[in-house]
C-alpha cells in the first residue's frame, strides 16, 4: 500500500481534551492525490509510487516533458509530485483495501491513515532572511553593557595556526527555507469528506505550504498511563486495589 500522501497546511487551532487541557492542533489538507507513475523492482529496482496533489493548474504552467508524462496515462496536470515507497499490507485486510493493487490513475485519499496513530510530516521551514548568530544558532552573546557586545559572535579562529576559518563554523547567514521533518505527531481526527487530517503539535512551514505526510517509521511504544483514555491510570488502579483489600 502507499505509505504517504501530499497535502497543504491549513493552519493551527486548539482543542480541549477530556481532562480540560488545551491541545495545539494543526489542520492539514491531505489530498486528494492521484498516482501518476508506479515503479517496480523488476524495471526500476525498487517499489514505489509517484503521486501528485490534485489542484487546479493551468496547462501553460506545465513543461512539455511533464505534459507528455501526464498525457500518456490521460491524467490531469499537477504541480506538486513526490514519490512514496510501498509498504506491506496490514494483516487481516484485503489487497484492494490496502492499495496493494494500486495502478496509475488511482486516487490516494486520507483514509490510508485510518488504522494509524502517528505520522511523520516533512515541510519547508519559513524563511527568516539574513540572521545573526543569536537568532540563527541561539548563541548567548556577550555582555549587553560596556560596549554593546551582545550580538557579536566573538572569535572565529586562531591567528598564527591554522590562519584560516574552519569549514562549518557557525556564523551569520541565511536562515530558514530548510527541509524539516517532525516525527511521531499524534493523529487527533480525520475528516473523510473534506480530506482533512488533524494532528497534535506544530508542522513546519507557512500556511498553504506543501507538506509530505507519511506513516510513522518508528512510532513510540505506548506505555501504561501515557497513551490516552484507553490505558490504565496507575493512581486509580492503586485506589481500587486498596479498596478491594479493605473489603476483604
Amino acid at each position: 500500500m502507499v505509505s504517504g500522501i501530499l497535502g497543504k497546511k491549513v493552519g493551527m487551532t486548539q482543542l480541549f481534551d477530556e481532562k480540560g487541557e488545551v491541545r495545539p492542533i494543526t489542520v492539514l489538507q491531505a489530498g486528494p492525490c492521484v498516482i501518476t507513475q508506479k515503479k517496480t523492482a523488476t524495471r526500476d529496482g525498487y517499489e514505489s509510487v509517484q503521486i501528485g496533489l490534485v489542484e487546479f493548474v493551468k496547462g501553460s504552467r506545465v513543461t512539455k516533458p511533464m505534459a507528455g508524462h501526464f498525457a500518456k496515462n490521460n491524467l490531469p496536470p499537477v504541480k506538486f509530485m513526490r514519490e512514496f515507497p510501498m509498504v506491506e499490507p496490514v494483516a487481516g485486510e484485503s489487497a484492494e483495501s490496502n492499495g496493494d493493487g494500486a495502478k496509475v490513475g488511482d486516487k490516494v485519499l486520507v483514509d490510508i491513515f485510518q488504522n494509524d496513530k502517528f505520522v511523520d510530516i516533512s515541510g519547508t521551514s519559513k524563511g527568516r532572511g539574513f540572521a545573526g548568530v543569536v537568532k540563527r544558532h541561539k548563541f548567548g552573546g556577550g555582555a549587553a553593557s560596556h560596549g554593546s557586545m551582545f550580538q557579536i559572535p566573538g572569535s572565529i579562529g586562531s591567528s598564527a595556526f591554522p590562519s584560516r576559518v574552519f569549514k562549518g563554523m557557525r556564523m551569520s547567514g541565511h536562515m530558514g527555507v530548510d527541509k524539516v521533518t517532525v516525527r511521531n505527531l499524534r493523529i487527533v481526527g480525520i475528516d473523510l469528506d473534506d480530506n482533512l487530517l488533524m494532528v497534535e503539535g506544530a508542522v513546519p512551514g507557512p500556511k498553504d505550504g506543501y507538506v509530505l505526510i507519511s506513516k510513522a517509521k518508528k512510532p513510540p511504544r505506548e506505555r501504561r498511563g501515557f497513551a490516552g483514555a484507553g490505558t490504565v491510570d496507575p493512581l486509580k488502579a492503586a485506589k481500587k486495589a486498596a479498596q478491594a483489600a479493605k473489603k476483604k
